[in-house]
């Protein structure tokens, strides 16, 4: 059985927060299991009794259980998890687009919520949440102390439900309580257009269900208002992944029939798997290829593909065969450098096991977990600088992460660009109207767009002047 491996995160109110996972829906085959270690069984058996006889408070022995079985996982490294019945909901929810909450994409800013932007015609949008608005509230509940994935979860619900968010809007010095109806939101993982007669620009944010058929859409419109475009900016930037046929069928719109996308490799053998740009590997059960409309130019078109530290798993799979093959010129930031495939074993109706299988392989063979995609052209946020990137955490940066045996598990060299960027920030922030603020992905001031513009038109390109990043690894033998 063909593999169908689904990425997917912590889908919240519209966007991604927490590692990266994939899912796979096969029944995997399984070899004999190893003899149990039954001295470490009775120990877990004998600590069980002792907390549920001696702790100060009644245990409830489900949720101990199940905090055994999560510690147990968590501990093999950061996308290893086990799924409750809410989490593993939750996780379902997050590969088809929709979900119920507010309609907002948010980030963490000093403790705090911040929105990004509100997604258009939800009940955030209509209530006129702005972008850069700070959350600190959630009904009586403040924000300070909570993970962004435990602020997620209070701001989520059943449609119909009330929820209330205390919003802080600094560039009216004012906070205001804002109460919201959750209803179901639909994401939309495409935006596109022309950004001048002969260019235009395609984002994608997430690879989800509806990611391939909506870039054909695109495309086709693209083409419909200029026939002979000169020159495409893919925008993989903040892209966290999605699913990995979408992923492969977005790289087979760019490459030659057949040309290997990715490769995958793990114990078993059925985690063995090389995925090329041929239908049957991204073609849904049943369906038509969801290529079979895509304007022929998208084929040789000219190519930059935009990325940085948030560009993750699946989006990294697409720029590393796109990188390989020189279809297209990768311009930006390095990437994040998830490059491990995690299987959801369903134990139940309810729940789930997330477990690391696989790396997954460039067609050139780089292995990119713990390291990323280095660009071909280093180009930073702004004309200023990369402050916000340099803060960002990426893979090598977690507990646990995987290594690739090609890289070391810090890059010292890394860690001091990040402690100057944050002394820098805290310098700023004691002057609000000095906080660099980041311009919207494809407006007027997206800097990177300007140089990617700049590349296909072959005029200069202002590359980073002082940036640090991962040394390119070494291909293994």
């Amino acid at each position: 059985m063909r593999h169908k491996l689904k990425i997917a995160s912590w889908v919240s109110i519209g966007l991604l927060a927490g590692a990266l996972t994939t899912i796979s829906l096969q029944t995997l085959a399984r070899g004999s299991l190893a003899p149990l270690p039954l001295e470490q069984l009775q120990q877990l058996a004998s600590v069980f009794g002792l907390i549920k006889s001696d702790y100060v408070d009644p245990v409830d022995e489900k949720k101990l259980i199940s905090n055994a079985i999560s510690g147990m996982v968590s501990g093999l490294d950061p996308h290893s998890e086990y799924f409750d019945k809410a989490a593993f909901k939750e996780f379902r929810e997050g590969t088809s687009g929709k979900f119920v909450g507010v309609g907002i994409e948010i980030t963490q800013e000093d403790g705090l919520v911040k929105v990004v932007s509100p997604i258009e015609g939800s009940p955030a949008f209509k209530a006129g949440i702005k972008p850069n608005d700070l959350i600190t509230k959630i009904d009586d509940t403040p924000i300070k102390g909570l993970s962004l994935t435990d602020a997620v979860k209070k701001m989520r619900g059943q449609p119909g439900t009330k929820v209330t968010l205390t919003i802080l809007r600094k560039s009216e010095s004012r906070t205001f309580p804002v109460t919201l109806t959750r209803e179901e939101i639909q994401t939309h993982s495409i935006r596109g257009k022309m950004i001048e007669p002969g260019y235009a620009w395609i984002r994608i944010s997430q690879f989800q269900d509806d990611t391939v058929s909506e870039f054909v859409r695109k495309a086709e419109e693209i083409y419909k208002r200029d026939p002979n475009l000169k020159g495409l900016v893919l925008d993989l930037r903040n892209d966290p992944g999605g699913l990995l046929d979408s992923a492969v069928a977005i790289s087979a719109a760019f490459l030659p029939s057949n040309s290997v996308v990715v490769s995958t490799k793990g114990q078993l053998p059925d985690s063995n798997v090389t995925y090329k740009a041929a239908p049957e590997f991204y073609q849904r059960s049943g369906g038509a290829d969801p290529l079979q409309d895509l304007p022929a130019g998208m084929k040789t078109v000219p190519l930059v593909v935009l990325v940085n530290e948030g560009t993750a798993s699946a989006s990294e799979i697409v720029s590393g065969a796109l990188q390989d093959y020189k279809r297209g010129i990768i311009m930006g930031h390095q990437t994040f450098g998830k490059g491990s495939v995690q299987t959801v074993l369903p134990l139940g109706p309810d729940t789930g096991l997330k477990l690391t299988t696989a790396r997954y392989y460039t067609p050139s063979g780089r292995s990119i977990q713990a390291e990323g995609i280095v660009p071909n052209v280093i180009v930073d946020e702004t004309a200023k600088g990369n402050l916000l990137g340099a803060l960002t955490p990426r893979e090598a940066d977690l507990p646990n992460h995987l290594s690739n045996g090609q890289v070391p598990a810090k890059d010292p060299a890394l860690a001091e660009a990040r402690e100057e960027a944050r002394r820098q920030l805290d310098l700023e922030t004691l002057n609000p109207k000095t906080i660099p603020k980041l311009p919207q992905f494809g407006s007027d001031q997206d800097f990177q767009l300007e140089q990617a513009l700049n590349q296909l038109k072959g005029l200069p390109v202002v590359v980073s002047k002082a940036t640090v990043e991962r040394k390119e690894a070494k291909k293994e033998n």
